[in-house]
This record gives structure tokens, sequence and C-alpha cells, in this order.
């Protein structure tokens, strides 16, 4: 599920999305890993909350800028103290 009202457009943003997942703030259920993507039918760029079998549990579609330069954060966690 993406909704596309939602977008990330910084990387302070995105950096806080991570934070959630990592910390269960938005009551998913198992969660195995994020990803940077982008959507096959119009090539929107988006992150991605995957479950096990690599389903897709949460998306949100993100600027370009935080595509490109939130690569290393989405990789390596955000790396502060929660």
């Amino acid at each position: 599920m993406i909704n596309d009202n939602d977008v990330i457009e910084t990387l302070d943003e995105l950096e806080t999305f991570l934070r959630l997942v990592e910390t269960g703030g938005l009551g998913l259920e198992n969660v195995t890993g994020v990803a940077l993507a982008t959507n096959n039918s119009d090539g929107r760029p988006f992150i991605a909350v995957l479950d096990d079998k690599h389903q897709l549990l949460l998306g949100r579609y993100v600027t370009s800028e935080v595509y490109e330069n939130g690569k290393d954060m989405v990789r390596y966690g955000t790396k502060k103290p929660h």
C-alpha cells in the first residue's frame, strides 16, 4: 500500500520514517527490511517496508532528491540513538 498523499520530501522526513519502522511505531508486524525502489508503471521512487517474504507492507513515495541522497541511510540505518 502506497499513499500518494504522503510523500517523503526531505532526508529528515526519511530519517523519521525509518526510526518509526525500526521502533515499531507504525504498528506493522513481521518487518524484516526496507528498500528504495521505483514504481514499475510510472517510475516514481518510493521506500518500501518489506516482510520476510519480501512482500510490501507499507510504502511511501519519496522525492528524487531523497531517493538519490537517502540510499546510505536506508542501507545502514539512521545511526542516531533512538
